[in-house]
């Protein structure tokens, strides 16, 4: 099973959650996909979806998931990395109205070279190829970080205070 979930941001999402409804209705896709769609106004019709989901029930669909996908909210991202998962991170970009600014590209980016814990996918034309390629991925990731769950939480909030002070 594939988790997606896109956060509470009131833009829409609709661009990630279109394309994993296609990707699913080519059977590009043959696993079930879950989403949290938010806002998004994109009602998929080839995958299960809810608008918003408490968090213990996020956080079951995090833990069963074979793969989760998300937004590039830290927060939402940081749930799968808890459980020494690799996700699949689909920034929102403000030249799609996704946000406000590109704040989340941005961070991603600084996640992705400090960490190689994530999956970035920037093109949303490439997320099939890293659902299709994720275990080997995975496999590949050099350092080992993302299954170092205390290393990598201590980096984070280095991060995360330097932002603040």
């Amino acid at each position: 099973m594939i988790f997606v979930t896109v956060g509470t941001h009131e833009q829409p999402f609709n661009r990630l959650i279109k394309c994993l409804d296609e990707l699913k209705a080519n059977n590009i896709i043959n696993d079930s996909i879950i989403i949290q769609k938010g806002y998004s106004t994109y009602i998929p019709k080839f995958c299960k979806y809810y608008d918003f989901l408490p968090y213990d029930v996020m956080d079951k669909y995090v833990r069963e998931a074979n793969i989760v996908i998300t937004h590039g909210g830290p927060a939402t991202f940081l749930m799968p990395l808890k459980y020494n998962k690799v996700p699949i991170v689909v920034p929102r970009q403000q030249k799609f109205n996704e946000h406000i600014n590109n704040h989340q590209v941005k961070f991603v980016k600084f996640i992705e070279q400090q960490n190689n814990n994530i999956i970035a996918v920037y093109d949303i034309n490439r997320l099939g190829n890293a659902i299709i390629n994720y275990k080997k991925t995975i496999k590949n990731m050099n350092n080992g970080e993302h299954s170092n769950n205390e290393i990598f939480n201590k980096k984070f909030s280095k991060i995360v205070d330097g932002l603040f002070h």
